[in-house]
Formats: structure tokens, sequence, C-alpha cells
């Protein structure tokens, strides 16, 4: 079981006070709070051990690279990587996702192939293919979606008869909190020919992630969603696929041998990890799945999926909340709308008691536009909410009601 008092004290931020209210932050889809563990491996290593990792012989480049190996080995173990170097560090799942775009899609993608992807996928997960497709002259065929907010397996086995050269989809949608069947949607891929890239930002924060028994090809996460620092995450891939693609950015530490006219590349993962990387990042990270694998990913699916329940509960009892997606399993994001408020300004009155939500398109026109809305509100749980926060919600969204029918009237 998940003791939100207890982990509420290990997250400095939360004794916050808002406008005179208890800090409520319910945008965790968005970026989770950092636990004073990781903020405190963040000054331990700029006090203690800061160097360039991978190029010095003295002690604290040593140790330096130490810790953002052991960070690599921390990542691979977490997500039961195919091999250790199959792990490759990025900023988050935005890059990873740019990376097996930049390179593997270039090297593969001609005219006339065929890229899938789904109308619940973040901007992340289509505009680097859309650049992609425009650039080879291939098509971009998006897979639609449910009345209920699930990927449409009728329409995802059309796309799939075009014998597409890659399959991108969310394991979680952040919009809708849909979690969708990855594995089988990888082996329906497979079976047609496809390599297949799943976006696990909102996966790898909440659920128990193996890529191998997913089996997909690629797999990218933030790590920021899940505890540890911005610019943190990770490209998990078949060691085969990144030994066969061209690199992504040149520079240092990507090299082998570099003359006049060419050069030859490290090995993997180094080969797509130009430049000083943010090593705070991954110490970080490391701590962080840490402090998650502790708890145990079980126990905080279980939690989130539960206050989901309570939201969607207390939320559909007020007169003109729309809630989307799925009701019967979701992950816990509870997006909605209510009547005619605008969530931009639901979001801003709900501030004034404290709470914190997310308002917007959230980074999915293409499903907003599906939805028919342009907006909606956004409550996104972790592991210090509980049912206090949601009542917190409910109440400050039933002011804002009342608020809005009296300055109508």
């Amino acid at each position: 079981m998940i003791d939100t008092k207890r982990i509420r004290g290990d997250f400095p931020i939360l004794a916050r006070k808002e406008n005179g209210q208890r800090l409520v932050y319910l945008d965790n889809a968005a970026t989770s709070q950092k636990p004073r563990r990781v903020l405190d491996a963040i000054a331990h290593y700029y006090s203690e051990h800061n160097a360039n990792v991978h190029r010095g012989a003295y002690a604290l480049a040593v140790e330096a690279t130490d810790a953002y190996e052991a960070a690599r080995t921390a990542v691979s173990r977490f997500v039961n990587a195919w091999a250790r170097e199959g792990v490759v560090f990025t900023r988050g799942t935005t890059e990873g996702i740019n990376l097996v775009a930049g390179s593997w899609g270039r090297a593969n993608v001609s005219r006339g192939d065929t890229v899938v992807v789904t109308a619940m996928d973040h901007h992340s997960n289509i505009v680097p293919w859309q650049i992609l497709c425009q650039e080879k002259g291939a098509t971009l065929r998006m897979v639609e979606i449910t009345g209920d907010g699930r990927i449409d397996l009728a329409d995802f086995g059309r796309a799939l008869e075009a014998k597409p050269k890659l399959v991108a989809f969310p394991y979680v949608s952040n919009s809708l909190g849909t979690v969708n069947p990855a594995a089988q949607l990888t082996k329906l891929a497979h079976a047609a020919g496809a390599v297949t890239v799943v976006d696990g930002a909102q996966s790898s924060p909440h659920l128990r992630v193996d890529v191998r028994t997913i089996g997909c090809d690629f797999y990218a996460f933030s790590g920021h969603k899940m505890l540890a620092p911005m610019g943190s995450g990770a490209l998990i891939a078949k060691p085969e696929l990144l030994e066969a693609m061209p690199p992504y950015h040149g520079g240092g530490e990507m090299i082998e041998r570099v003359w006049d006219d060419r050069s030859t590349w490290n090995k993997i993962p180094h080969k797509f990890e130009g430049g000083t990387p943010n090593v705070e990042a991954a110490v970080g990270l490391a701590v962080a799945i840490a402090y998650l694998e502790q708890l145990g990913l079980e126990h905080v699916a279980e939690h989130e999926q539960q206050l989901a329940r309570v939201a969607v509960e207390r939320l559909s009892q007020i007169e003109g909340i729309t809630i989307y997606g799925p009701r019967d399993h979701r992950a816990g994001v509870v997006p909605f709308t209510y009547g005619d408020i605008h969530p931009h300004d639901l979001a801003t009155i709900l501030d004034r008691d404290g709470v914190c939500i997310r308002a917007g398109h959230h980074c999915t026109q293409p499903l907003m536009r599906r939805l028919g809305v342009a907006a909606t509100a956004r409550a996104s749980f972790y592991i210090y909410n509980d049912v206090d926060d949601i009542e917190s919600l409910v109440a400050a969204v039933r002011k804002a009601g009342e608020l809005f029918r009296v300055l109508a009237s």
C-alpha cells in the first residue's frame, strides 16, 4: 500500500502554501515533483564527484563515470532492457523518438513507404514522423480511436494492411489515461513487418514496464515525470538495431577515429551520446528509480487507478461536467470539461485554492479535434496524492461553477 502522508514528507515543495492554501499538485502528467533524496543526490554529485565522464584518468573523472554508468545499469534493470548497451541516455521521450526518426527512419524509410501513428499520440510521437515522411515522400497513416477513447483495433488492422515500415503508439495516453495493449499492438505490427516505437512517457512512472514482454523495438521515456530531474530519460532499443543505425549527432564521445575526411564511430550506446552528457540527470534518475522500486510499481499503479476511479465518480456528480477517456480502467489521468467554462479559466480559478491542474490541448491537437473540444482540464495523480486532494479538486471546481453562474446572472 502507498502511505501518502509519509511520502508527502519526502517532497519539500509540497510543504509550500499557495494563496494561503495547502498545495494540491495534480499536474503530474506534465511533470512530477522531486523527493529530497533525488535533490540530495544531485547536490552530492556536484559537491563531491563532478567531472567530465569517460575522458579522465584521475579519481574525480572515474567517480563521475562510475556514477553515470551505474545509472545506465539501473535503467536497464528497471525496464528489463535487452542489454545494458541498448540504453541510450536522452533528454527525455521527445529526444528519444526524434533519435529513432532521425537515425533509423532516415536510413530505412523511403518514398512510398508508410509510417503508422495513432490519433491519441502526443505531438512528440507525431511531428517527428511527419517531418520524416515529408522529407522521404512517405505516407503518415493515423489510426482512429473509439468512442470510449481507445485505439480502434479494427482501424489499426486496416493500417497494417499497407505493410508499414514503422508503427508508433503510446503505452498510456497523456490526455485520456488510456492504457493501451502494448504487447498486442506490437505483435500485430511485427506480423505486418513493421518496426515498433513505444512512447513510454506516461507508463514508466506508473506501471511495471518490461520491454522484453512488450516485445517492441524501441521504447522511450522521460525521467522528469517519474521523480527525476528535467532533462533526463532514455531510449531503450534492441542492440542490433542501434548497431546498424547511423549516428544522430556528431561530436565528442560518439567517435572512434577522426581523419580529415571521414570518421568511424564509437561502440553503442556511446555512438548516440555525442557531447558532454547530463550526468546529474542520470544520477538523479537512478535515485528516482530506486525510490519507485522501493515503493513497488504495482502499488503505485493500484494507488493511482483508485484515485482515478474516485475522481471520476466525484466529478461526475457535478452537473455540466464531461469526462473523457475509458471509464473501466485508466491510468491516473482524468480529463474533463465543465459546461461553457474554458479550461484555462477553470485552471486559473482553481489555483486560487492551491489546486494545480493542467488546461489545454496537452500536445494532442488531433485528439482534441476528434473529441470535439479545443481543450480540456486535466487532473493527474501520483504517489503523494490522496482522496483529500480529490476532495479539494471537487470543492474548487464547484466553487468555480458557482462563480461563473453569478457572473452570468
